[in-house]
């Protein structure tokens, strides 16, 4: 059976069983003992347990599962779902922000320009990408890839994963609301079909930026709000403790964004979260994009755009 990777508290029951299956093999191994029957009943109890546990997460729990350290992140989808992969650097204005990526690559033979955070798999590698959280020129090196997908009539594959936009000084004098409301009123617009997944955190306007889409999806355990957890029971709650009654009060999961309404639906994760079993994800998602974009691009462009504006301005639209 192979190891369970965790790093949660609500994953100890887990592990318990996957060391109680381990005893039981050594033993047989070392005794010579049949103890098949045994190894049985272990192994329904952890595949039954497995299914009630994360069939089951709070909102908590799924932020923790969203933040795992060896969650596939926007490269390692890139490296499963593309044939080929060019990066493409640079605002043009300012400088090239490490933390978000962009470039043309070529999905079973349809060429995309895919853009996405990344917040590395190291504390250097973090350091590098500034923890995913992009400064404006990430958001406009975002905006010229798009308008230059536009230009050559290719879609453009969106992946979110930002704790949220950086909230650095500096990055607020160098127009930060700005370059993120831009992006806002460019995707809406743009011609040529957008398809976003939510693969980790969505964060506020750091989400955002990168997340008008004809089609937009979230991964089963990741989540998507307007602040994380914590930051809403600091306001609230003068304090992080109350940080889970926070993800609960939110309604921040894929089941609630989908629930109301504000999602396009939900892309189910292997047992155990993504990072389990990260080619099957890879190719659950490459699967979700060809069959999108075949479908998306039967429309023509100005029926493709006001279904999209639409979609977005039924949002929060109370009907009394």
């Amino acid at each position: 059976m192979e190891q369970i990777k965790t790093s949660f508290d609500f994953e100890k029951p887990l592990v318990e069983l996957a060391q109680q299956i381990e005893k039981v093999k050594q033993v047989a191994d070392k005794t010579k003992v049949d103890m098949s029957a045994t190894l049985t009943e272990l192994e329904e109890k952890l595949a039954d347990t497995q299914q009630t546990l994360y069939n089951h997460l709070t909102g908590w729990q799924k932020v923790q599962m969203s933040r795992h350290p060896e969650r596939p992140q926007t490269l390692d989808y890139i490296s499963m779902i593309c044939d080929d992969f060019i990066e493409m650097h640079g605002d043009r204005t300012v400088k090239d922000d490490k933390a978000i990526i962009g470039g043309f690559a070529t999905i079973a033979g349809e060429t995309v320009m895919v853009i996405g955070h990344q917040k590395g798999k190291n504390t250097k590698e973090r350091q590098y990408r500034n923890f995913g959280m992009a400064n404006p020129e990430g958001y406009r090196k975002a905006l010229r890839l798009m308008r230059l997908a536009e230009k050559f009539n290719k879609p453009v594959i969106s992946f979110i994963d930002t704790m949220g936009a950086y909230p650095g000084l500096e990055a607020e004098e160098r127009g930060q609301g700005e370059a993120i409301a831009r992006n806002l009123l460019e995707m809406s617009v743009l011609k040529v079909p957008i398809l976003c997944f939510v693969i980790g955190e969505g964060a506020s306007g750091g989400a955002l930026g990168i997340g008008i889409g004809d089609r937009v999806y979230m991964l089963e355990h990741t989540w998507y709000s307007v602040i994380s957890p914590e930051s809403c029971s600091s306001i609230l709650w003068r304090s992080w403790d109350f940080k889970e009654k926070a993800a609960e009060c939110l309604k921040l999961t894929s089941d609630d964004m989908y629930k109301n309404q504000l999602i396009d639906g939900i892309i189910k994760e292997p047992l155990g979260g993504a990072h389990q079993n990260p080619e099957a994800m890879g190719e659950t998602i490459k699967e979700r994009i060809l069959s999108d974009l075949k479908e998306i691009k039967k429309l023509k462009t100005d029926a493709m755009i006001t279904k999209r504006i639409d979609k977005f301005c039924a949002m929060g639209v109370v009907n009394e």
